[in-house]
């Protein structure tokens, strides 16, 4: 049995296993799930330099030679790691908001859905995406190309879903979409990482009461 080490829960469950009536295949789909949902959880406490091939290797009581079959180089891992983490956001925080009405309804789901996933730490370090990203802001690279186009999409997301309240009449038509989105963006931010690092209770209900001002419909508790 492959072990898991100091950091449990499921996190890339949403990826889909293969249809295939081959074993080794399915076997070896399920490894490489297993790899990519324990990476991706060291990473989001001791970051992805934090990660190698014989780490994980020992961590899931696997042999390097098996984890090497699946991403033959550490920068490969990196990537499918983060390919993991997108996978996991858009599945828990994306696809349920698009399924709300396109509107000031489907700009609070977005927001909401990216404060449970950090309140509930779907990943043990709270925000992937954050952690990583401070990690790899200013290292030139594939693996930053590829956080910085994660977090691109989302503020552009956010910042579409913005401009469709706008022409909706549910935003004022001087709001400007992006500037918007970037301050609801680092609220959370602002939310996660006082939860992590204050051990703040409250940060993630002080972050829905900002949010909600900034969108026109401040808190009446």
């Amino acid at each position: 049995m492959c072990r898991t080490g100091a950091y449990p829960g499921t996190v890339i469950a949403e990826r889909r296993r293969p249809k295939s009536g081959d074993g080794r295949i399915a076997r070896g789909a399920a490894t490489r799930r297993e790899i990519l949902d324990h990476a991706a959880r060291v990473a989001s406490v001791d970051g992805l330099t934090g990660l190698s091939l014989g780490r994980l290797a020992t961590d899931l009581g696997l042999s390097k030679s098996a984890v090497f079959a699946h991403f033959s180089s550490t920068e490969r891992l990196h990537l499918a790691v983060v390919e993991a983490a997108v996978d996991l956001f858009r599945a828990r925080v994306v696809e349920p908001a698009l399924a709300v009405r396109p509107g000031l309804g489907r700009v609070e789901a977005l927001t909401d859905g990216w404060l449970v996933y950090s309140e509930r730490r779907l990943f043990p370090g709270g925000c992937f995406f954050l952690h990583v990203g401070a990690e790899f802001d200013a290292r030139p690279g594939p693996v930053r190309d590829a956080l910085s186009t994660a977090r691109r999409n989302w503020l552009q997301l956010l910042a579409g879903t913005i401009r469709d309240a706008v022409q909706l009449g549910e935003l004022p038509p001087e709001t400007d979409p992006a500037q918007v989105a970037f301050e609801v963006d680092a609220v959370a931010a602002a939310a996660n990482s006082a939860a992590l690092l204050l051990d703040d209770p409250t940060a993630h209900e002080r972050a829905r009461r900002a949010i909600g001002a900034r969108l026109g419909r401040p808190s009446t508790g």
